[in-house]
């Protein structure tokens, strides 16, 4: 799997953790999916991806995306 696929999935990950956190113990977790939402767009715009960097560091190859 690429940098890029692994990222992707991560923050799908992250979306259905708070989705499914929010409907199953408080509904505060919804701030989770708000947050992997945030981190996303703001990504998109400046290109700067945390977890793409903390991926990269663990070794996953890169891909197109984020380099």
């Amino acid at each position: 799997m690429t940098l890029d696929r692994v990222v992707m999935a991560f923050a799908g990950c992250v979306v259905l953790l708070g989705v499914l956190l929010s409907l199953t113990v408080h509904p505060w977790w919804i701030a989770l999916t708000v947050f992997a939402g945030f981190n996303m767009l703001q990504a998109s715009v400046t290109g700067f991806c945390p977890s793409a960097m903390l991926f990269k560091a663990l070794g996953v190859r890169p891909g197109t995306a984020f380099k």
